[in-house]
């Protein structure tokens, strides 16, 4: 249940979030609730606090017709859409009632400036939210955008625990592009294996990877083949096809109107293609930035990462299309997931007389990369980036073994949480020296006698929970740079995510980064602004951003395996100007003995 004060939500929604509930019912009844809402939001109040109540728990779901376990937020997954106004707080009182599981919830894109133990990352600025607790999260939400929330706890995002936040711009603002109905879209992968069976697989000998998911899920809605499952009718109370929770998701549009789609992607470890049958997209927007405006037909969109489009609903409206979405970068084992655009009033569930076209080759990085390097500021919003940075990490993307273990390392170092969170050990001055390790992590990597395009000589590794400390407000450069797996010929695409910052995405690249050439080839005039960025096959990417909001934050690669596997880092700055801690916030390691309500 949402609470809003000040104002009601359901007065601050655009009508358009009307179509789709109303599409079934006349024309002259959808016009008239508009005009109502139009008139009533005149003399609406601007809300400030947006407050909501969350029970967090399991539940058999059927999204994809198999059903299994998924954590669900007040009975769905997706979880509520969290709508909001630039500068208004947000506050949900999240209730744990997994009974034997911990949580915690990222609001991803969200920097959480001046309240970091907001952040919702459990062993970086929160100890998890125990079985049976009640825990508030209370942050702003200070710039208008388009943005996602999920799990961030073990690989529990791929168990359903996910959603899409909407930040509108304030009163009086206008944004440089014009629309007339607002949509969210987030895409996911679904696996029917539980978290606990693929956890248990990636961290045994022998390893066992998860495999492809197998599922693609359209606003948390898909369909699975079930003659495929290996005793079908046996089966027959597992996976149902008519079971209404996965019937396709349907996008109601009205003839000649344009639409802006927000687009997000939460897979646990598929990068996707995302088209729309017989329609342009124009980009306008990524991870909360406006883009200069280039259209495509094909939008690549990698875990963790949003996007504006603008579709206008300009083809025959007599039919229905296609909504789409296949794997890309990874050999496909997946079926294509899919939507339906219906053109109201017209057949509201009836199929496109068309098939639903199975995207781009998987393997072409060409048209990916390309999209990347097509992504720039809006020339009316341009953040200009510092022109030189004050310190340069570079991190070689490996996979390598520990013991016998497979894991994911940075300049061969794989990365595990402490018990104690770092945000509240260095913010107590707690024992550092038993807590983390106090040796940073690798800066570089043998540069010069490192091939990329090979499997390592000696794949093993090492493994650390030390951190980066920053200079607080300095400029920091980050080379995200890929090699080859410890499979020959293969090198996989990492989504990369900042928390507490947007970073200036200066440049992609494909084969080994040269510092000495590359760097002259940054785009320091107009570089869009990001919170997650790929690094493509055999590439490198490289980022800039300004250590300037106090606390500890996570940069990891977004999916769930690699992250969950070690393929990550954290950073500090200025956490002696962190204000005082909230007690719920602790509870584990080391502050067991703390109080907490």
């Amino acid at each position: 249940m949402l609470f809003v004060q000040a104002s009601s939500s359901f007065l601050s929604l655009k009508a358009s979030n009307m179509v789709e509930i109303l599409a079934h019912r006349s024309l002259v009844k959808l016009l008239a609730l508009c005009h109502f809402i139009s008139l009533v939001a005149v003399v609406t109040v601007e809300a400030r606090i947006r407050h909501y109540r969350w029970e967090v728990k399991y539940e058999y779901k059927s999204p994809d017709c198999f059903k299994k376990l998924a954590i669900t937020i007040n009975g769905g997954t997706p979880g509520p859409k969290i709508l909001a106004q630039q500068g208004d707080t947000i506050v949900v009182e999240l209730k744990n009632s997994l009974l034997t599981e911990n949580v915690a919830i990222h609001w991803h894109g969200i920097r959480q400036i001046g309240t970091p133990w907001s952040d919702g990352t459990e062993g970086v600025t929160q100890c998890p939210i125990f079985p049976g607790d009640t825990f508030i999260y209370k942050f702003v939400v200070d710039r208008a955008g388009s943005y996602l929330y999920h799990a961030h706890y073990g690989i529990q995002r791929e168990a359903g625990l996910y959603g899409s936040i909407t930040v509108s711009v304030p009163n009086g603002e206008s944004e440089p592009f014009a629309y007339d109905y607002d949509r969210s879209i987030i895409l996911n992968d679904w696996f029917h294996k539980s978290t606990y069976e693929q956890a248990v697989g990636l961290s045994s000998i022998p390893f066992v990877w998860v495999g492809e998911p197998q599922s693609l899920l359209i606003n948390g809605r898909g369909r699975f083949n079930c003659s495929l499952l290996a005793t079908p009718s046996l089966e027959v109370g597992v996976c149902n096809t008519t079971n209404p929770e996965c019937s396709p998701y349907i996008l109601t549009i009205i003839p000649d109107k344009t639409y802006r789609l927000r687009i997000g992607s939460l897979t646990s470890l598929s990068a996707l293609n995302f088209q729309i049958e017989g329609h342009n997209m124009t980009v306008v927007e990524a991870d909360g930035h406006y883009v200069e405006p280039f259209q495509t037909k094909n939008l690549y969109i990698y875990s963790g990462e949003t996007y504006s489009v603008l579709v206008t609903a300009n083809q025959d409206p007599s039919r229905n299309y296609w909504v789409t979405t296949n794997v890309v970068s990874r050999k496909p084992a997946t079926p294509t997931g899919l939507a339906i655009l219906n053109y109201y009033p017209k057949y509201f569930k009836k199929s496109p007389p068309t098939l639903p076209t199975t995207g781009p080759l998987w393997n072409d990085s060409v048209p990916r990369l390309a999209q990347s390097l097509s992504i720039k500021a809006h020339k009316s919003f341009i953040h200009s980036p510092a022109l030189t940075s004050d310190k340069v990490i570079v991190l070689l993307n490996t996979q390598n073994k520990i013991d016998g273990y497979y894991r994911w390392s940075l300049n061969n170092v794989s990365f595990y949480l402490p018990h104690t969170p770092y945000l509240i050990a260095l913010k107590e001055n707690l024992n550092l020296n038993h807590v983390f390790d106090q040796t940073p992590p690798p800066e570089n990597y043998d540069f010069k006698n490192y091939d990329i395009y090979a499997v390592a000589e000696n794949v093993n590794a090492t493994s650390s929970n030390g951190i980066y400390r920053l200079k607080f407000n300095t400029t920091v450069d980050i080379i995200l740079q890929n090699a080859n797996t410890m499979t020959v010929n293969n090198s996989e695409t990492h989504p990369w995510h900042l928390h507490g910052h947007d970073f200036w995405v200066l440049g992609y690249g494909t084969g080994k980064f040269d510092m000495m050439k590359d760097v002259g080839k940054y785009n320091l005039v107009n570089p869009i602004m990001k919170n997650t960025v790929p690094v493509h096959p055999y590439g490198w990417t490289a980022l800039r951003f300004r250590a300037d909001n106090p606390g500890v934050w996570a940069f990891h690669c977004h999916l769930e395996s690699h992250f969950y596997m070690g393929m990550g880092v954290v950073f500090e700055a200025g956490v002696e100007k962190v204000g005082k801690l909230p007690s719920s916030v602790m509870g584990c390691g080391e502050t067991k003995g703390f109080h907490r309500p």
